[in-house]
Parts: structure tokens; sequence; C-alpha cells
């Protein structure tokens, strides 16, 4: 399951794991929202309320991870307000639901606010 994410000039392919947390976002989209950032972070609110599922303390750079507390999408390119030397952390676990395929550094041109949309990829893109 491949994504698109688009928010100004930026678009980048995710690729969802095979976690229910993922196959329910998949059944959501499109989705269109608007993104918050939050250090190294960009975090948006889904119409999905599901409880952890495999929950994390840390993450990787260009992890893809569902937020319950705010029922939001994080997309993750470097550390956070409270993430320690060497490591990213979210605010609080979150589920890995995908990987941005790519660079996701270039998440650091988006500025609060910015509309975001993310769409299922089709296999001929």
């Amino acid at each position: 399951m491949h994504v698109w994410l688009k928010v100004g000039n930026v678009k980048l392919e995710i690729e969802l794991n095979n976690t229910s947390t993922a196959q329910k976002i998949w059944e959501t989209l499109p989705i269109e929202a608007t993104v918050n950032t939050w250090g190294d972070e960009i975090y948006f609110s889904i119409p999905v309320k599901l409880e952890q599922e495999k929950p994390q303390e840390t993450v990787q750079e260009g992890d893809v991870a569902y937020w319950p507390p705010g029922h939001a999408l994080c997309v993750f390119f470097g550390p956070t307000p409270v993430s320690g030397p060497g490591e990213i952390r979210p605010y609080s676990p979150v589920t890995v639901v995908g990987k941005v395929i790519g660079e996701a550094k270039v998440l650091k041109a988006v500025r609060d606010g910015e509309k975001v949309r993310l769409d299922r990829k089709e296999t001929d893109e």
C-alpha cells in the first residue's frame, strides 16, 4: 500500500506497513487536513480513532506513525523537542504505520497551517 503525501511544494511517497492501523488509514483515504510542526516532525489530525498497536517510544527518520491521543498521523524527519541525543522521540508512544520512500528531510520546508493531502498512489503512477 503506497500513498502520496502532498503539502505545499513537497510530495512524498509513503509505503504503509501491514498493521491493522495502516489498513484502517488506507480505507479512510483521501484525507485532507492542516499540518502542524513540532521540531523535525509534521503531524495532522485524521478521521481515525484507534488504540495503540505495537506502541514505540522512539522512531527512525522517515517513519510515519499514528498518535492515538491526537488522532494524528506523524511523519518524523529528525529530532523532536523531547528527543535525547541520537534519538527521535515522539511526544508519547506511537504506532508506526509506514515509512517515507526517499528523503524525509524535505519536510523541513513545511510550515504550520499548510494544507496537507494524503491519497492512495495508483499502481501506474
